[in-house]
């Protein structure tokens, strides 16, 4: 990671920048009452999430020539029966007695004294940790009581009547209702994958650190439906076998680095589709920009797994803060379609060739928004006492910006001919404010990768100078030459 002044660390940094800059800042924050846990994407935030999504799209469900759906936010209480949400989505919540303050109980013990708690760990597992160790309320040290579970779905009234339903939690659960339609409508053949961006909603108890644990949150979530009796029959996963993967199997207190091949050989991973799958969703974050010695996938154990996981890894990535959580990888078996098939009483098998079978899924569950702050902590960097962001060019929220030298005719004019040359087929910005060296700091602040400056010689013989944000290096073309070449620079 890049230098900071050591006076502030690089979340309080990064959130500065953010504020000042326009990348994200609190929702309604002009008002006292303005809830915790939503934000807002101002213009360079937006724009950096839709390069985020794009690269997405490109690297992987294109790349594998999955489906891409938009299903609705509001789905019905029966959608989350059959899911287990309404059952098993729940945090471990204790009242403070004396000040009623409420807390998630199982990550003030672990704050407080250390000790993990397991995802599973009953109320009075937790009641006794609390006990014995005395863990009192933060604000006023009283006693902690009134220990139970707390559904963290948003629950809605629809129309008149008010109709119970909820928002979404997930995304992924429109995919699984709408799969026997698309696998009927689409004519594909499993293994097939389904992807879909779009909010989500959970009502955490204690939304923290920015992006990072929001309660309104974008997800990218590729459900893949697969025979489970053809796991190691994916043609397309045999050019990536010998691809290595960061792996930390369960036990293991270092990733370690091994082949897609070797790993299904020592039993590591269940097959070749899950290694296949593990596979792209790393080979993704190093083209966005993560370090591979900062991205690892951890095995998760029983007592970590979510309640639907069969096998379950995590990809995360190292930041000031820790280790994140990014991507959930996890196999669900048939908990999905069966679940569904039950309570709707609609038939979830399929034909695969001549075998009737009920696909089971394997799921990238990723966290957009947490995926922006990492990729923006990685690329924030100083140079000469400014910040700068190197992010990868093709993920910039400006592609390039057009600066005339001098505030002065015939440059100003001439560079905004440059500028509506380029607009319309990149995200460009035109600035003349303050000295060349200023605009270029400026620049750098916000990680636009190319600078293109008219001077003196563009008006003589049509040439600019271009700029790398990185290197500082400049070159000269020719101003007609300007599309073509930011179009190779960006890719």
């Amino acid at each position: 990671m890049g230098r900071l002044a050591k006076a502030e660390s690089r979340y309080d940094a990064l959130m500065r920048l953010a504020l000042e800059r326009g990348f994200f800042q609190p929702s309604s924050e002009i008002y006292g009452d303005a809830p915790a846990g939503f934000w807002d994407y101002g213009p360079l935030g937006a724009a950096l999430k839709r390069r985020f999504i794009e690269l997405w799209r490109r690297e992987l469900v294109r790349r594998d020539g999955m489906l891409e759906i938009d299903g609705a936010q509001v789905l019905s209480r029966s959608v989350f029966v059959a899911s287990g949400h309404l059952e098993s989505f729940v945090d471990p919540i204790a009242r403070c007695g004396r000040c009623k303050a409420i807390y998630r109980v199982d990550k003030l013990i672990e704050e407080k004294t250390g000790i993990h708690v397991p995802e599973r760990a009953s109320l009075e597992e937790m009641e006794r940790i609390v006990r014995e160790h005395d863990v009192r309320c933060q604000r006023c040290g009283g006693e902690l009581t009134e220990f139970s579970h707390f559904n963290m779905m948003f629950r809605l009234g629809i129309g008149v009547g008010g109709g119970e339903a909820y928002l979404r939690p997930e995304t992924c659960q429109s995919i699984f209702i709408d799969f026997p339609r698309l696998y009927r409508t689409m004519r594909r053949k499993l293994p097939i994958g389904i992807a879909q961006v779009g909010k989500s909603f959970r009502n955490e108890i204690s939304p923290r650190q920015g992006l990072l644990r929001m309660r309104e949150f974008y997800q990218a979530e590729i459900e893949v439906f697969f025979n489970p009796n053809r796991v190691n029959d994916l043609p397309r996963a045999r050019p990536l076998m010998g691809y290595k993967l960061r792996l930390q199997p369960e036990g293991r207190e270092e990733p370690m680095m091994i082949t897609c091949r070797e790993a299904i050989d020592r039993g590591l991973v269940s097959s070749e589709l899950v290694a296949y799958y593990l596979a792209l969703i790393q080979q993704f974050y190093e083209k966005a920009g993560i370090p591979l010695e900062r991205i690892r996938l951890r095995q998760l154990g029983e007592d970590e797994k979510a309640f639907y996981a069969v096998e379950a890894w995590d990809l995360e990535v190292e930041t000031s803060l820790g280790w994140v959580e990014l991507v959930a990888c996890n196999n669900r078996g048939a908990h999905d379609l069966g679940g569904h098939q039950r309570v709707s009483g609609q038939e979830m098998v399929v034909m695969d060739g001549d075998e009737k079978v009920l696909p089971h899924v394997f799921e990238l569950s990723l966290g957009i928004d947490r995926s922006l702050y990492c990729i923006l902590e990685n690329a924030l960097d100083e140079r000469g006492g400014k910040p700068v962001l190197r992010l990868r060019p093709q993920l910039a929220p400006i592609q390039a910006a057009v600066l005339p030298l001098l505030s002065r005719e015939p440059l100003t004019t001439k560079a905004k001919e440059i500028y509506e040359m380029l607009r319309m087929d990149f995200d460009v910005e035109y600035d003349e404010s303050g000295s060349i060296g200023r605009r270029y700091v400026r620049q750098d602040e916000v990680g636009t990768p190319y600078c293109i400056t008219i001077d003196h010689q563009t008006i003589e013989d049509g040439t600019v100078t271009i700029r790398e944000r990185d290197t500082m290096t400049q070159i000269r073309v020719k101003s007609e030459q300007l599309p073509q070449i930011l179009r190779e620079m960006l890719t």
